[in-house]
């Protein structure tokens, strides 16, 4: 039984060739490859959010999703409705996906170069800012 497993296992990943190169240069990689654990400016962080092919693909992928959802939790979290204050960024009903924004996102940085050197979050919230304005409340100003 357990050969039967292994023979099916093994068929499987010959039948998608893509994950058993994938898994084969993953292994051949140089010892200096490093996981993604930083995104210091908003350049570092766009480019995680819409990666080139690699073995690091996955990892970018997953982290830039992470950082987006956080951010947006924080946002939300620091500025409940009913409260007055008035959010950064208003998302539209149904909101855009997380890996949508983070590809947005990474548009967004190269139409924008200027911004590329700005700490990471401060670029993810000029970009929730341009791309999702919040109406204009009658009577108050910005603040």
């Amino acid at each position: 039984m357990r050969n039967l497993t292994l023979a099916t296992a093994l068929a499987a990943m010959a039948s998608f060739p893509l994950a058993g190169a994938a898994l084969a240069q993953s292994q051949a990689q140089p010892a200096q490859q490093q996981s993604v654990t930083h995104a210091a400016t908003a350049g570092d962080l766009a480019a995680l959010c819409d990666p080139a092919p690699g073995p690091l693909r996955l990892e970018s992928i997953a982290y830039c999703q992470g950082y987006l959802t956080g951010a947006g939790q924080l946002h939300t979290a620091l500025n409940p409705p009913n409260t007055g204050r008035r959010p950064l960024f208003c998302l539209p009903n149904p909101p855009p996906s997380v890996a949508e924004s983070g590809i947005a996102f990474s548009a967004w940085i190269r139409a924008n170069p200027q911004h590329a050197q700005s700490p990471a979050p401060e670029g993810l919230f000029r970009w929730a800012q341009a791309t999702y304005p919040c109406p204009a409340t009658p009577g108050r100003g910005r603040g």
